[in-house]
């Protein structure tokens, strides 16, 4: 079939396409080194962005980060680099279109890999999108962070916490999505939990309403104080203390919550116990042991 000029429309109009600097083009990578980056912008001539026009992140690798086929947006500095070429940089458009970005993300909550490039006392570095963004120390893990070095150069998981185009500050956290991940290791441990275990554990607070019992690999559980002892008491720290080491047993499981019960528990090893004890003949019978009992139901050849 003859094609026709319809057939390239769309690359005519690109070709066509009249640039001006400042103007923030996307085209597709087809080198890189560690000096440049090479775009195909559909157009007469291809755009190149030096390697310190590409990221203002530190120790940025150009071979390591930018690979053949990745889109790259950047804004023209020059329409001729004198060598044909159109000079861009991408650390320009990023600074046009990174925030509009940065605010998506926030909105999304989406989870963030990046690495922690700087130190501070206050906290740590990592740059999204080209932008330096701050994790501060109490939102690197569960607890207050309190040597950050340990930290730098290390991958992280972070999540947008705060974005402010104006004053070009934007705060990441890496907190919320470490305490979701523990959340959901909590509910998995729990769920592989039976009703009916006897267990121990160590008594971690205490409350008018019960004592909560730390059963140890992130598990914890409530014993409510009408199932802390037989005798009724007013509050638990009438016969328990915190650190005290006490068995329980799970009497429920419900919405990953644990109820413990130390009275069944006690009741239950109380019974085993009864169970265990063998009569003793009164004095002046003859005693009769096992042994000899099984001794009589031997038959010899």
């Amino acid at each position: 079939m003859a094609e026709s000029m319809k057939d390239y429309e769309k690359e005519l109009e690109e070709s066509m396409k009249t640039i001006e600097e400042g103007d923030i083009l996307t085209g597709t990578v087809i080198s890189v080194d560690e000096k440049e980056v090479i775009l195909d912008l559909k157009y007469y001539a291809e755009g190149v962005i030096p390697a310190e026009n590409y990221s203002r992140e530190p120790g940025f690798s150009l071979k390591d980060e930018v690979h053949e086929g990745d889109e790259v947006s950047a804004t023209v500095v020059r329409k001729d680099d004198g060598q044909g070429n159109i000079l861009l940089s991408r650390v320009e458009a990023v600074d046009v279109l990174a925030w509009d970005k940065l605010k998506e993300l926030k909105e999304s909550g989406e989870v963030l890999d990046v690495v922690v490039k700087g130190i501070t006392n206050a906290g740590v570095i990592a740059y999204v999108e080209g932008v330096r963004g701050f994790i501060p120390a109490s939102k690197l893990a569960l607890n207050y962070v309190e040597d950050t070095e340990e930290y730098l150069n290390k991958p992280i998981q972070v999540q947008v916490l705060d974005v402010d185009k104006e004053s070009k500050k934007l705060i990441l956290s890496a907190k919320e999505i470490l305490r979701a991940k523990a959340e959901e290791e909590r509910k998995n441990k729990v769920s592989n939990l039976e009703i009916g275990l006897v267990t121990e554990g160590t008594v971690e607070s205490l409350q008018p309403y019960g004592a909560f019992v730390n059963l140890g690999n992130g598990l914890s559980g409530l014993v409510h104080i009408s199932q802390i002892c037989e005798k009724r008491i007013k509050k638990p720290s009438e016969v328990l203390a915190v650190g005290d080491t006490v068995k329980v047993k799970v009497t429920a499981i419900k919405d990953g919550k644990l109820s413990l019960s130390i009275k069944e528990a006690t009741d239950m090893m109380a019974k085993e116990i009864e169970e265990e004890v063998y009569e003793v003949p009164d004095a002046g019978e003859q005693a009769t042991t096992s042994l000899g009992s099984l001794f009589a139901n031997i038959k010899l050849d």
